[in-house]
């Protein structure tokens, strides 16, 4: 997929029309065909015969086919797709509204506190949001609800009530009625279609698991072997070839295990609160950065000459992001200057002594790394760090705390930079680790990282930081994967899965 098909690729007919009729799976959750004969929206792969051009609209997301009457083709399921990547890798005001509905804030603060979120009025967002998305903030976070409801019905055997409150729906009646709009079906039709397709046993609700669609070509070792390495004694573990880790939640905790796999990752989640359940899944596909587009960035990179053979290698790497961003930035610090051992023993310290403990009775999992409140009175005893280092921790932690430095899904990375490096011992480093691994901008590049400029050596690119920030220009908007990659070629733990025994 090219840079040029970004902006309204649903716009195009044409290309759309030809997608539909190659059934291209990449083109899986950029847009969904709605027929008019049918009332039916589908997926750009979907198995059954393309519909005749006449008969054809479409759409750039799902709810905006919802909100024209169309449903969800009970074949191809167009509303369990990879999300778009569109919204990843734009800052603008649209993808960060995008993101922060994935995240549940609709949910959460109503379409009040998203706009407040973003500095806009209600009416300034809507008339944005169905400009460019064909639907508003509120049939969006509708459309997620349907979606987190099917998921529930067909791959647990939570009572339906409780589907309903954890999907998010105000109502046994509103959760009955949507599921029949847009499914065509009642959710005890749906869940027994589900069984009888499936070979496995039915879950428990103690432990849901799930399947994280990805998109191919998927490298997991990358990824999963970076968080691995650099995984927290308590917070992170790694049991067979399954990466755990705690989550702290809006309305409480969990712990989820995830196991990749060639073409999904399986997730066994287990939360306190049913409510907080799309925000859960929602932070594991940032986590993990499922919702990549894989083949625009293998065809860019990989027109450099002296890139091509490290993309060839092991294409489809993923960025190793973060649960939550707050979390990140504090071990992005700690870690300034210092092995990943000691970064992890200094991680180790704080949750160990400010983290809320969790029950792990599958694991050896003990607390949810804290937050920022529950740092605001850090003692120094805790940090055993140079005094300097202290002050910087301290200084970001105060200003999370206070909002002078905003980090969250929806933030502008250009923003959040400037407010980083206001702050006393933040340095581009720094920032550029939290814009690419917190904040996930596709195009931050840490040309001062030791591994970078080793591994760009080896290659024969240029190893002196701002002759090697003059190259990567011709990398954008991609540059955070050419870090990934670099990662790659070194031998180094984060790039063994599993991990050797430490």
């Amino acid at each position: 997929m090219r840079r040029d098909i970004v902006n309204g690729m649903h716009n195009d007919f044409d290309r759309c029309y030809r997608a539909v009729q190659a059934k291209d799976a990449r083109f899986d959750g950029w847009f969904v065909t709605a027929v008019l004969t049918t009332k039916i929206y589908c997926r750009p792969s979907c198995p059954v015969r393309p519909p005749f051009a006449r008969n054809v609209r479409f759409y750039p997301t799902a709810a905006a086919a919802q909100r024209e009457g169309f449903r969800a083709c009970k074949r191809c399921r167009p509303d369990a797709s990879p999300g778009s990547p569109e919204w990843n890798v734009r800052g603008d005001v649209v993808a960060r509204a995008m993101r922060l509905i994935a995240d549940g804030t609709v949910d959460r603060d109503g379409v009040t506190g998203l706009a407040a979120r973003l500095g806009y009025t209600v009416r300034q967002l809507e008339r944005l949001m169905q400009a460019e998305v064909g639907a508003t903030p509120l049939a969006l976070a509708r459309a997620q609800r349907s979606h987190m409801a099917r998921v529930l019905i067909e791959t647990t055997d939570m009572p339906f009530g409780d589907v309903a409150f954890a999907a998010g729906f105000a109502s046994i009646r509103q959760f009955n009625d949507t599921v029949r709009a847009v499914c065509d079906l009642t959710p005890t039709q749906l869940r027994r279609r589900a069984f009888q397709r499936s070979h496995d046993d039915v879950p428990t609700s103690g432990v849901m698991t799930l399947r994280l669609a990805v998109r191919t070509p998927f490298a997991y070792d990358g990824v999963f072997g970076h968080l691995a390495a650099t995984g927290i004694p308590g917070v992170e573990e790694v049991r067979g070839e399954t990466y755990r880790r705690t989550l702290r939640l809006p309305h409480g905790s969990g712990i989820v295990g995830l196991t990749p796999r060639p073409d999904h990752v399986t997730c066994q989640l287990s939360i306190d609160d049913f409510r907080d359940l799309p925000a859960a899944i929602a932070r594991c596909r940032r986590l993990l950065d499922l919702d990549a587009d894989p083949e625009a960035i293998v065809e860019f990179l990989g027109s450099d000459a002296e890139l091509a053979s490290v993309i060839a290698k092991s294409p489809g790497q993923r960025i190793p992001r973060t649960v939550d961003e707050h979390e990140l930035a504090i071990r992005v610090v700690l870690g300034q200057q210092v092995s990943t051992a000691a970064a992890r023993t200094h991680a180790a310290r704080l949750a160990a002594a400010y983290g809320h403990p969790v029950d792990d009775a599958a694991g050896g999992l003990t607390h949810v790394f804290p937050s920022t409140a529950d740092l605001a009175e850090i003692d120094l005893r805790h940090l055993a760090l140079p005094k300097a280092r202290q002050r910087t921790v301290t200084t970001l932690i105060e200003a999370i705390d206070t909002g002078e430095l905003i980090l969250d899904s929806g933030c502008d990375w250009d923003r959040a930079r400037a407010q980083l490096l206001a702050l006393s011992g933040i340095g581009p480093w720094t920032a550029e680790m939290i814009a690419m691994r917190g904040l996930g901008d596709p195009d931050a590049f840490p040309a001062t990282d030791l591994g970078v400029v080793a591994a760009a050596r080896q290659l024969g690119l240029p190893d002196e930081p701002k002759a090697l920030a003059g190259r990567s220009e011709r990398w954008r908007p991609w540059r955070s994967y050419v870090t990934q990659h670099l990662w790659t070629t070194l031998e180094h733990s984060v790039n063994q899965w599993p991990p050797k025994e430490r």
